[in-house]
């Protein structure tokens, strides 16, 4: 890959003032290793033969704005770890800092593009800055590409340019020195923030600049702090003290484009859309530490913009901060904690009804619902876009009952652990709903028996990949129903279901027409013999529960539920006998 510099110099036309770069007041005191002071530049520059010295180049000895930053800017180079690294700076001059890029970070492999409007070519200074700039650039030896606009519309044509290089779009080193009106700097930073790459060095000049009040439009340090503040928890803040001259940061995100000047590529026009995923989980304390494991493993696979919404059936505040604590950071993923409504299903009839309640109080249109007992392992992207074709909702066969149960009509069954749903066509029939929830309270399969009563034909079936159930127990068992589904579908899933109670009754671990047993994997008789127990174990050591399978807390809980189901079968056995 070809190393890409960019340089940039914006609207604003530098002025002798700039001197106060280097004559600031002696009394600011700056961290050596991140910005040291010193108005000498190299008697060398080492290129690509390593013979050129600074004779060679053009440069006005009263106009060095820049070399005291050189030290400090070494310093970050072990941050850039491209080994092709871009550079996109904005502000050029006479090219001091391009040349400083070129034969040290870009030494071996690199290109230069400076964007300057050199006055449009309408005065000698301009003329000759640009005439200087070019000539110094050649000095170097390394790849130029010069660019004489105004900052916006040279931004944009690079924008364009870069939106069609897939995974090779990007800079990994950018320098805003260009205009001191604070509107320009917010304006040249959010374009040139698109073209960032994730550990991108960016770094903002002017910031302590002493030639207008701080708070004046004209000075760059208002609209650097917009930028700033609309940006929290994208990048890692370099500068730590508020006198350096300097405003250095490095990005922690991927980089987004974020727009199309025309049809692209399907992936582009999701990205560029921004339209993201709605996910929902609902959980009370009890779930808390599985509902923490479903929602790591969405952040984990899901790229792209995420909302997470947590239906509330009773967690408590501990609860829901373990559950925050356990997410990757990331701008671009949101979880909320939203409340059950005024006489909820759930207040009445228990915890399983919340995913009827939810329909009352997201505040979105669509929605994918999972289970708390779910892992995801892959992008859900594909399943987010299926066409519902004017249904209410999408899901997968019951691997367990395909055509139902005996104590509901004969039909094709869905497993309500995976939705995809349309809320707003769903909330048009939701007094019905729950009407037939009501009566299906008892219900062997409940809530699920109650949807498929609801919807019975108003879903679209899904592959079962996207709920893969009953995996090493009795997905594995030949029946008449079971064997029409196309089970293979469930090879690497995208969605594992952990279907089955969390501490099972004896009679199920003890079944010899379904072995091993299902159940989940963190309940006191683990799920054994499913492939993925131990994947959902690892996801687990991810979250803020991480360490729980070793304290005596979980192993009292898994010794008591055991106690518990021998109880139970005890009192059964004398019942019966």
């Amino acid at each position: 890959m070809v190393v890409r510099v960019i340089i940039a110099t914006f609207r604003g036309q530098r002025s002798a003032a700039r001197v106060s770069h280097i004559y600031r007041d002696p009394s600011c005191t700056v961290p050596l290793d991140i910005l040291p002071h010193t108005s000498s530049y190299p008697t060398t520059m080492s290129t690509l033969d390593g013979d050129t010295t600074t004779d060679l180049y053009e440069f006005t000895p009263t106009q060095d704005w820049f070399s005291f930053n050189t030290p400090a800017w070494q310093n970050l180079f072990h941050l850039v770890l491209s080994e092709a690294p871009r550079v996109l700076e904005i502000g050029s001059w006479e090219g001091r800092s391009a040349v400083f890029l070129l034969t040290t970070l870009c030494a071996t492999s690199g290109e230069i593009v400076c964007i300057d409007h050199f006055d449009l070519m309408g005065t000698e200074e301009g003329r000759e800055r640009y005439r200087k700039l070019t000539h110094n650039l050649g000095v170097t030896g390394r790849p130029a590409r010069v660019l004489p606009q105004f900052s916006v519309p040279a931004l944009c044509t690079l924008l364009r340019e870069e939106m069609n290089k897939g995974h090779e779009a990007g800079f990994d080193w950018i320098y805003i020195d260009g205009s001191h009106r604070s509107d320009d700097t917010l304006l040249d930073a959010e374009l040139a923030w698109r073209l960032a790459r994730p550990g991108c060095i960016f770094i903002f000049d002017d910031y302590n600049w002493s030639e207008q009040p701080l708070d004046s439009p004209h000075h760059p340090r208002r609209g650097i702090d917009a930028f700033l503040a609309v940006h929290t928890g994208e990048y890692e803040r370099l500068s730590t003290n508020p006198e350096q001259y300097q405003m250095i940061i490095q990005k922690n995100i991927p980089l987004r484009i974020g727009f199309l000047l025309e049809r692209d590529k399907d992936g582009q026009l999701y990205d560029a859309f921004e339209y993201g995923i709605n996910i929902a989980v609902t959980a009370d304390s009890a779930y808390a530490m599985a509902a923490a494991v479903t929602l790591r493993s969405v952040v984990e696979h899901v790229q792209g913009r995420v909302t997470l919404y947590i239906v509330d059936c009773g967690l408590l505040a501990e609860d829901k901060s373990k559950i925050e604590a356990s997410l990757p950071v990331r701008s671009n993923v949101t979880l909320l904690f939203i409340a059950l409504p005024p006489n909820s299903l759930t207040s009445s009839m228990g915890p399983v009804w919340a995913k009827v309640d939810m329909m009352k109080c997201l505040p979105v249109q669509r929605v994918l619902y999972l289970d708390a007992d779910v892992l995801v392992r892959k992008d859900l992207r594909e399943l987010w876009n299926t066409d519902l074709g004017g249904r209410s909702l999408a899901a997968a066969p019951d691997v367990g009952s395909p055509m139902g149960h005996s104590g509901i009509p004969r039909g094709e069954y869905f497993n309500a652990g995976v939705l995809l749903v349309d809320l707003a066509r769903t909330r048009s029939t939701l007094p019905e709903l729950e009407a037939c929830c009501r009566k299906m309270a008892n219900s062997k399969f409940r809530e699920q028996d109650a949807f498929n009563a609801h919807f019975r034909t108003d879903w679209v079936a899904l592959p079962l990949g996207w709920n893969a159930q009953g995996l090493g127990t009795y997905a594995e068992c030949s029946s008449a129903d079971r064997d029409q589904l196309c089970l293979a579908e469930m090879q690497d899933p995208a969605i594992v279901h952990f279907t089955g109670p969390v501490h099972p009754a004896v009679e199920v671990v003890l079944n010899p027409y379904v072995q091993p047993y299902t159940a989940k994997p963190w309940g006191y008789a683990g799920a054994p013999g499913h492939p993925y127990q131990r994947e959902w174990w690892d996801v687990s050591e991810k979250t803020a529960w991480k360490g729980w399978r070793e304290t005596t807390d979980y192993k009292e809980t898994c010794e008591k539920a055991k106690a518990g189901a021998l109880k139970n079968a005890r009192e059964e056995l004398d019942r019966r006998v």
